[in-house]
């Protein structure tokens, strides 16, 4: 998946500078190459991942707005039974201030 940039020929250079034989060294830069590269593939997060990820919200975004549509519905009804409510107490003060 992804590239690492190590320089397994200085590494190998620098381990035979110190006193390090040859094919061990190469041995050593091969394993650590691999090491980073894996995990670099285990820890870095692809196009692929995150197009998963976009669709999962796209799914939980419509469903949320299937369960909140009777709810919208149920508000509206209680906003207008709120207003009706207002309504009443509002005539029953007039009446009450201002008898006819």
């Amino acid at each position: 998946m992804s590239t690492v940039t190590f320089d397994t020929l200085k590494f190998v250079k620098e381990l035979e500078n110190a006193g390090m034989p040859q094919a061990q060294a190469e041995a050593q830069a091969k394993a650590l190459a691999n090491v980073l590269s894996e995990s670099l593939d285990t820890t870095l997060v692809t196009k692929a991942d995150i197009k998963d990820v976009k669709t999962e919200i796209t799914a939980i975004r419509a469903d949320l707005q299937t369960e909140l549509a009777p709810m919208k519905a149920e508000l509206s009804v209680i906003k207008w039974m709120g207003g009706i409510i207002v309504g009443g107490i509002v005539m029953l003060l007039l009446k009450t201030f201002f008898p006819a």
